[in-house]
């Protein structure tokens, strides 16, 4: 049989129990507490970038589209992507990741493609700033074509 001090006993431990992953926010209300990283995520960064005509310096008129996904390995500093585009005005000449700089600028070749077809998988290493501007979200990625040489298609890389 319990008595008052067992039934409060054991009403506490379930208590603390339900509530041992939060915290308590001021007003009395609880939070649950904030997930541990996985080692992978601590040592990845994951970007994406969808690529557009709107987003050119200038924009232009074409109708293509992309999307990268690319992931940084923070510790080698190898950055590994795809990038998949269609609807361009004809054969991609060239394809490039420029940096620094920002939505709306322009900046040079930080590291070109090794292929400028769609769907290739492809790997560069970056240098320390490199690693920095990418971080920063600081870098694109441009697709070029005859039609359009400074650029058909860009997207800013950003961490998802």
């Amino acid at each position: 049989m319990f008595t008052n001090t067992s039934l409060l006993r054991v009403s506490v431990l379930a208590a603390s129990l339900a509530f041992g992953g939060c915290a308590m926010l001021p007003g009395g209300t609880a939070e649950p507490a904030p997930q541990a990283k996985s080692t992978a995520s601590a040592d990845t960064a994951v970007f994406s970038a969808t690529l557009s005509a709107a987003a050119e310096v200038p924009p232009n008129s074409s109708m293509a589209n992309g999307k990268l996904d690319a992931t940084l390995d923070k510790k080698t500093s190898v950055l590994r992507w795809k990038l998949t585009y269609s609807g361009l005005t004809g054969p991609a000449t060239m394809v490039h990741f420029h940096a620094p700089a920002m939505p709306g600028a322009n900046a040079g070749v930080v590291l070109p493609f090794p292929s400028a077809a769609s769907g290739v998988n492809a790997e560069g290493t970056l240098t320390p700033a490199q690693v920095t501007d990418l971080m920063a979200g600081k870098w694109y990625v441009n697709v070029h074509t005859a039609a359009n040489p400074g650029g058909e298609i860009r997207g800013q890389l950003v961490v998802r």
